[in-house]
């Protein structure tokens, strides 16, 4: 994949055209990532979403960035609707994640007549459908998925979401858990510590003070290894895994680390944890799991559980509360028995909605 060429349209016109639906005046446009106005938007935006959909908010300015701004759109592409007096009711921004998986921002003002809403919302899928036309006939495949996700207790999008021809395929459970002081004992270090014949490091850095890139190539195929057999995954490169982590606000080379089973002929990576900070504007920061994969060969040695250990000994360390990570809820494997014997909890439920449509229009 080249990463400086955009596979989108980028004029939504040529995806929408004059949307019979919307209220007189009303059109599409796309945001503009240098206006002040424009951000600050879509940031009360999708804040009121969140509010809405599981209680409060969390998204800042940097989330909106990472999806808008000029150095994304390599990957990215965004479009609004906005009233007669130019201020965006609705988002939608679409991000080609992997061969044949694009992923859907959707969201539409919580405060907009029901009406004026669903066609708001109708605009955005259709949009992103053409999207998916484009970016599917790009990567030259049949069909492309269009995934998105919406709040469990969100029922309004549930509505609109099934209405245009998505189906709720899954569910996730947002855990989270608190970080103690005196946690940081629970390993000897955690830049490097080892048990029971397993060794769990930071990732190398090299002379630049950048990682090592043997360690981040190892990081990737132990994920691609790890999750290959699971839900809705789609191989990435290795030049797209680590452009879309290190675009993540929270990223940190620092919260990179590789499990390696010690043998007479060396070590061997087994198991990978990729982390990142949480931010808080209110308080203190947390940390957060973004993936954790041990392959099957290593499985029953405690790998997961001793990299699990070791970012909760380096929260702790950094004086931060709280260690995030997200679950299949619908996974046969239950691997929420670990978490929760490690003190997660489930603070509220996403799920992912998808749409699967043919790269050639019928």
């Amino acid at each position: 994949m080249n990463l400086d060429e955009s596979r989108f349209e980028s004029d939504p016109e040529e995806l929408v055209g004059e949307p019979e639906h919307l209220p007189d005046g009303w059109m599409v446009d796309t945001p503009d990532p240098a206006d002040r106005a424009d951000v600050a938007r879509l940031t009360t935006l999708l804040r009121a979403h969140e509010e809405r959909g599981r209680g409060w908010p969390g998204a800042g300015v940097d989330d909106i960035l990472l999806e808008v701004s000029e150095a994304a759109l390599a990957t990215r592409e965004n479009v609004v609707v906005r009233d007669p007096d130019g201020v965006i009711r609705a988002w939608g921004g679409v991000h080609d994640r992997a061969g044949g998986r694009m992923l859907f921002v959707h969201v539409v003002e919580r405060d907009l007549p029901d009406g004026v809403g669903r066609a708001c919302s109708d605009v955005l899928v259709e949009w992103a459908v053409g999207q998916a036309v484009e970016v599917g006939s790009a990567r030259g495949l049949d069909v492309q998925q269009i995934d998105t996700g919406a709040f469990a207790a969100d029922d309004r999008q549930h509505r609109w979401l099934a209405a245009a021809g998505f189906e709720r395929v899954r569910s996730w459970w947002q855990m989270s858990r608190p970080v103690r002081p005196e946690e940081t004992s629970l390993v000897d270090s955690a830049e490097r510590w080892e048990q029971d014949g397993v060794v769990f490091r930071l990732v190398r850095r090299a002379g630049s003070g950048l990682p090592d890139e043997n360690d981040l190539r190892e990081i990737h195929e132990v994920l691609e290894g790890a999750f290959v057999d699971h839900f809705n995954h789609f191989e990435e490169t290795f030049e797209e895994f680590l452009h879309r982590l290190r675009e993540e606000p929270g990223h940190r080379w620092d919260h990179w680390w590789l499990a390696e089973l010690v043998e007479d002929e060396g070590r061997t990576p087994v198991g990978c944890l990729v982390g990142e900070v949480a931010e808080s504007g209110t308080g203190p920061d947390g940390s957060y799991v973004s993936y954790l994969g041990v392959l099957e060969a290593a499985r029953g040695r405690g790998v997961a559980k001793g990299l699990l250990r070791t970012i909760v000994a380096d929260a702790a360390a950094r004086g931060r509360d709280r260690v995030g990570l997200e679950v299949d809820a619908d996974s046969s494997t239950r691997a929420d028995g670990l978490y929760v014997a490690m003190g997660w909890e489930t603070r509220y439920v996403t799920e992912s909605w998808h749409r699967d449509v043919p790269v050639e229009p019928v």
